[in-house]
């Protein structure tokens, strides 16, 4: 029986083969968090990510296990903040406020 690749697999495959395309596509992921509020599709997305540039070099750096990382940008994940900026941080990235277009605020 064949075994089909995931979707995942999928995409970390093809982000291994174009590292180039990673930064556009991570801040197409936070725009459609911005909007839709998928914590589990942008944790996803950061996992795949993640995998290509390497969780055990993430995990040295972060001071997290690999299984902790793995748990925290699972689909059912709940990560603190700190670990979320600890594992961008890692990636080469950080987190930064943008202004959205339709949210007005009180002066």
């Amino acid at each position: 029986m064949r075994k089909l690749r995931t979707l995942d697999e999928f995409a970390e495959g093809y982000f291994r083969d174009h590292p180039d395309e990673i930064d556009d596509y991570l801040t197409e992921i936070f725009q459609d968090f911005a909007e839709d509020n998928d914590t589990g599709a942008l944790l996803a997305a950061l996992r795949v990510i993640a995998r290509v540039r390497g969780i055990s070099d993430i995990a040295q750096s972060t001071g997290m296990t690999r299984q902790g990382i793995q748990k925290a940008l699972s689909m059912d994940g709940n990560p603190r903040l700190g670990n979320v900026i600890s594992i961008m941080k890692a990636m080469g990235y950080c987190l930064v406020p943008q202004k959205l277009p339709s949210v007005d605020t009180p002066l």
